[in-house]
């Protein structure tokens, strides 16, 4: 990925970045509210030699100092006999180990300087705490240093700093956590963000669709919300984007095929609920309103839902005509707002792979070529049944219709193996739902000529 993929990553997925950073922010806010104030005192020893006469005693009993202050430093932490003195110094009412816990020892850097802290929530006590570490340290250094003979101890240790009474808390440090909270919820955002895109397949681009097939974008078919109350192009100002977008795909269209004068091509998608119905719905209007001789043939005869869009009947059409109960003319409804002609599924059968497979339904095709300039047939997703694999076999060729963050890489390639099964080519897809705010880039001249990059609607459009 380029910078300006990832760019265009967090532009799209934004609220996974915002919400993390808010969380990681309310984390770190919650925390800092909740911890109990810790307060710290420090004492600070010097360790020294005996005095010398001589330069080379100094700096040897320099050297004396640096190697033995790491050792004691080291008492602190770890000596229980230490900690029990100060225990029964103070009178405290917790374990050697507890008590442990709650000091620290450091060697001032390059200095024989020993510096004891001891962290606690009461103040006073962090301070008798650190002032009894100091002086039990005194004692046990002049213990451990005194030689067997009572001579005087080569090495003392002098508190040159008593423990002071701390008045600010050393934690929680809230400006500190918030920052680090809305840090580390910024990092998880943005890894989220990405690993989002990265497990998302589904088509947001034309580049995607490119990886799966060669049938040219015809056209892409912005999201409105208002589509499922007003789903005919009819129903819209006459240049209103999504009747521009419509438009744009009937010339497009016409290219396909070219040296056939009659059309016959077959609308289908991979999965339900992609927009495929409403498309050849308004693909036809938009067909006939230019002057073509249209025919839409509600060929999903398990779901038929084009004739419900226009106001029309649906028990006569396809399979009384193939029954031989009703003649193609008598069949066959006008729309008389649109001047397009519709050909309706006819009572739903059990069997509507059968007869969309048989003669009867080649015949009919045919004959309904010599009759009209542009034939769109509905059919049902290509995923769960066959039929409009079959359809597309009797066709021109099928259009597929994609929607726009919901319809999967794979699906559309399984899509396209349908139909290269039963010999049959996908001539062109169509992007459905695409966002109508181009938030990072787009592709095409605007808003119905093309489309751009975003995020997914949350509300299908329906077969």
């Amino acid at each position: 990925m380029e910078f300006r993929d990832y760019v265009r990553v967090l532009r799209r997925r934004w609220i996974v970045v915002v919400v993390t950073a808010v969380v990681g922010l309310g984390t770190a806010a919650g925390y800092t509210a909740l911890a109990t104030p810790q307060y710290s005192s420090t004492a600070q020893l010097f360790i020294s030699t005996q005095q010398s006469d001589t330069a080379s005693d100094v700096y040897q009993g320099g050297l004396f100092s640096v190697q033995r202050v790491t050792s004691y430093a080291d008492l602190v932490t770890k000596s229980t006999d230490l900690a029990s003195s100060v225990i029964d110094d103070l009178g405290l009412d917790i374990s050697p180990s507890e008590l442990r816990g709650q000091v620290s020892a450091q060697v001032v850097p390059d200095t024989v300087n020993l510096e004891v802290t001891v962290t606690d929530p009461d103040p006073a006590a962090a301070q008798a705490k650190a002032q009894a570490y100091a002086e039990g340290l005194v004692d046990l250094i002049r213990q451990l240093e005194t030689p067997d003979d009572g001579s005087s101890a080569p090495v003392k240790a002098t508190i040159v700093d008593p423990a002071s009474l701390p008045t600010v808390p050393v934690s929680p440090q809230p400006k500190r956590n918030l920052v680090l909270g809305l840090m580390v919820g910024l990092l998880l955002g943005v890894g989220l963000a990405l690993l989002r895109e990265v497990l998302d397949t589904s088509v947001k681009s034309p580049d995607d669709l490119a990886a799966v097939t060669n049938a040219p974008i015809l056209g892409g078919i912005a999201f409105d919300s208002a589509t499922r109350q007003r789903p005919l192009v009819t129903s819209l100002e006459p240049h209103a984007p999504r009747v521009e977008a419509f438009r744009v795909l009937r010339t497009n269209l016409q290219f396909v095929k070219v040296d056939n004068p009659d059309k016959v091509f077959v609308v289908t998608s991979a999965l339900p609920e992609e927009g495929k119905s409403t498309t050849s719905v308004n693909m036809a209007i938009t067909m006939a309103q230019a002057g073509h001789r249209t025919l839409l043939i509600e060929g999903d005869l398990r779901r038929p839902k084009a004739t419900a869009a226009l106001g029309l009947d649906y028990s006569v059409g396809v399979t009384t005509v193939l029954l031989g109960k009703v003649s193609l003319s008598d069949a066959i409804q006008h729309h008389t707002a649109t001047d397009l002609d519709v050909l309706a599924s006819g009572t739903i059968p059990p069997n509507p792979a059968e007869l969309l497979q048989s003669n009867a339904m080649s015949d009919l095709l045919k004959q309904i070529r010599d009759k009209y300039d542009m034939v769109i047939i509905d059919a049902p997703p290509l995923l769960p049944v066959t039929d409009a694999a079959l359809l597309a076999s009797q066709a021109d060729g099928a259009l597929l219709v994609v929607r726009y963050g919901k319809t999967t890489k794979d699906q559309v390639a399984q899509a396209v193996q349908r139909l290269t099964q039963v010999d049959a080519q996908p001539v062109g897809v169509v992007l459905n739902m695409v966002p109508n705010k181009r938030r990072s880039g787009g592709y095409g001249y605007g808003y119905g000529y093309g489309y751009g990059y975003g995020y997914a609607p949350d509300q299908p459009l329906g077969d």
